[in-house]
């Protein structure tokens, strides 16, 4: 009986893993924003050391490459969904949910 909860349970966590794989790469994303965003602040105290500046700039710098490359894979993919072959070429999209809030 213990074997096949065992099983069951590893069946659901593989399937739940794959699940969240995409909102873990946008937390992921998110966390690396915010490590960039603190790295930028450490960099401007006048107080910091220079060889701290100095890593927290290179930290920062790989950051900023990986968040663009995961940028563009984003916008190359809403690129995809919107020039979809399955949407009606007369509907637009609604864009509602991208609306500047004033």
């Amino acid at each position: 009986m213990a074997k096949t909860v065992t099983k069951v349970t590893s069946n659901k966590a593989a399937s739940s893993k794959a699940a969240s794989g995409k909102a873990a790469a946008m937390k992921n994303f998110e966390e690396r924003l915010e490590r960039l965003e603190i790295l930028g602040e450490q960099i401007r105290k006048t107080d910091i050391p220079l060889d701290e500046a100095l890593k927290a700039f290179e930290e920062g710098i790989k950051l900023a490459r990986t968040l663009e490359k995961d940028l563009e894979k984003i916008d190359s993919r809403i690129e995809i969904l919107m020039n979809s072959a399955e949407a009606p070429a007369d509907d637009s999209p609604e864009l509602e949910l991208f609306a500047m809030e004033e």
